[in-house]
């Protein structure tokens, strides 16, 4: 059964969109763009969707390239593991590569060489895969969470909490200082850590205030302390041995803006583009030169 795209909401061409079912049992949406022979697998970031890249994902096909991407369980469109849809929350972030995984076996029936492109979270669930051999020619990230920015009174908490949570029952409550409601919906410009672009900003907001599911509130202390747990198990290993470039923002306040050098400095052929002033959406990001950053991707990729 197909399942519901609305390329109208995306700003970008039509895509093919699928149900795939995990090897754990959960559906997740999965949508192809096609453009070429040549794969780009494109990892969204938390409480993102597959909408939100239409217009990325027109423009890598406009290059020559097909696109696939997904919405990532408990977000967007995908199943949902609390009755409350609007928490996000995973036990361990291994769950998030059984929906990679399905969506490596769709793009098994693609032909061409497979490139990677990540954004935040997605940048820590492809760094994942990477390390356990899934393979990509080239890879790119945009502002990966390779770390939670946390000050060092919070870090000896962060880790003790989701375990005394687990053991009071109360692991799927809303990790402090954050709420069910959806930042982007709420719709404040000023401030927000996400882009200096007003009119990328009006177009998120409006995605996000027409569909409910693509509003996420806050995450759980499980999923947060998931993430936390994911970080530093990656951060002691070595860097995987393919093409990477990877772009940040000066102005980083989502995810930690240390991590990301500190990653890519012992990264064998890697590259690091820091962007001034960009903040946190690298990819759609007037100050991080929007073109520019779109460009240096296609060129790594050789479109």
């Amino acid at each position: 059964m197909s399942a519901p795209y609305d390329a109208a909401l995306a700003g970008g061409p039509e895509a093919q969109a699928h149900w795939l079912r995990t090897r754990d049992g959960v559906r997740v949406r999965a949508c192809v763009w096609h453009g070429g022979p040549r794969v780009v697998v494109l990892l969204p970031g938390w409480t993102e969707y597959v909408e939100k890249y239409g217009r990325l994902a027109g423009d890598l096909a406009a290059a020559g390239f097909s696109v696939v991407s997904l919405d990532w369980r408990g977000q967007g469109r995908s199943d949902r593991p609390l009755p409350d849809r609007s928490r996000s929350h995973v036990g361990d972030f291994a769950e998030y590569q059984a929906d990679l995984d399905a969506v490596l076996q769709l793009v098994e029936g693609l032909p061409g060489p497979r490139y990677l492109l990540a954004h935040s979270m997605g940048g820590l669930i492809g760094l994942r895969a990477l390390m356990r051999g899934v393979r990509f020619e080239r890879v790119a990230f945009s502002s990966p969470l390779w770390g939670v920015p946390l000050a060092a009174w919070q870090r000896p908490l962060a880790v003790v909490l989701p375990k005394i949570a687990g053991r009071l029952g109360v692991n799927l409550w809303l990790a402090p200082g954050t709420s069910r409601t959806n930042i982007v919906a709420q719709g404040v410009f000023e401030g927000n850590r996400l882009t200096n672009d007003r009119a990328t900003w009006e177009w998120m907001v409006a995605q996000a205030r027409a569909e409910d599911d693509f509003a996420l509130g806050g995450p759980t202390i499980a999923w947060a302390g998931a993430a936390l747990a994911e970080c530093a198990a990656l951060a002691g290993m070595a860097s995987p041995a393919v093409p990477c470039l990877t772009f940040m923002g000066t102005d980083e306040r989502v995810v930690s803006p240390a991590a990301i050098p500190e990653r890519m400095a012992r990264w064998p052929g890697g590259r690091l583009v820091v962007k001034q002033g960009a903040r946190h959406e690298v990819l759609m990001e007037v100050r991080g030169g929007r073109a520019e950053v779109l460009a240096e991707v296609l060129g790594f990729f050789g479109g």
